[in-house]
């Protein structure tokens, strides 16, 4: 199965060049590190950054430049910088082709459950709700399972919900699995991990085609 690195490879391949990409916090802040070279994506963080790059080397870190997660980053030739309501001017006017979120749960009609644990501490609910409400083309990248090995791929989501019916694709450790018609679709497998391995893993309605690719991790 694939690590966190491994899950931000496989989204990276599903960037076309030129387009501006919303990286939310967690697994998809990886994303950057992976973008061929020569290749010219926009990064956006909603914070108010415009051309964000991968994560800085040990010792090259600038407090002062970070991501929504409050990770330090850096920024590419050409980078802009503006406030909070520019970011979500661009986010609500749809001008991002692709956001990439992280996930504590994903339901097969496409709802996602990303900001809140009831009974937990929780800082805000951040921009996800604007970037499920906005955008046309959502990722998911996360953990199948969580760490008690209980599947985060559901038929319905038990915590409170971000946004409904938004998401297309989830790209997780075990498959990269599509939505649409109402269950998870498996388009590719992770390498060395079976159909059946991914079958006991998701709670979710899984529609298996005749053949499953293994995915290609450059």
């Amino acid at each position: 199965m694939l690590d966190k690195n491994g899950i931000a490879k496989r989204i990276a391949q599903e960037i076309e060049p030129g387009w501006y990409v919303n990286l939310g916090i967690g697994i998809p802040t990886l994303v950057a590190n992976y973008i061929p070279e020569g290749m010219e994506v926009e990064f956006q963080s909603e914070n108010g950054i415009l051309g964000m790059g991968p994560f800085p080397l040990e010792g090259d870190e600038d407090a002062d430049l970070i991501n929504a997660g409050k990770q330090t980053i850096t920024a590419m030739p050409g980078a802009v910088y503006f406030d909070s309501a520019t970011s979500f001017a661009m986010i609500r006017g749809q001008h991002v082709q692709l956001t990439v979120l992280g996930a504590m749960e994903v339901a097969q009609n496409g709802d996602i459950a990303n900001w809140k644990i009831p009974g937990k501490m929780v800082k805000g609910m951040g921009g996800a709700m604007d970037l499920v409400a906005s955008a046309e083309n959502i990722i998911v990248a996360m953990m199948h399972t969580n760490r008690a090995g209980e599947s985060k791929i559901l038929p319905a989501c038990s915590l409170p919900l971000t946004g409904v019916g938004c998401v297309k694709r989830v790209v997780t450790n075990l498959a990269v699995l599509d939505i649409r018609g109402g269950a998870f679709h498996l388009a590719e497998r992770a390498p060395g991990v079976t159909v059946e391995e991914i079958i006991a893993a998701t709670a979710g309605e899984l529609i298996i085609p005749n053949f499953v690719p293994e995915m290609r991790i450059n």
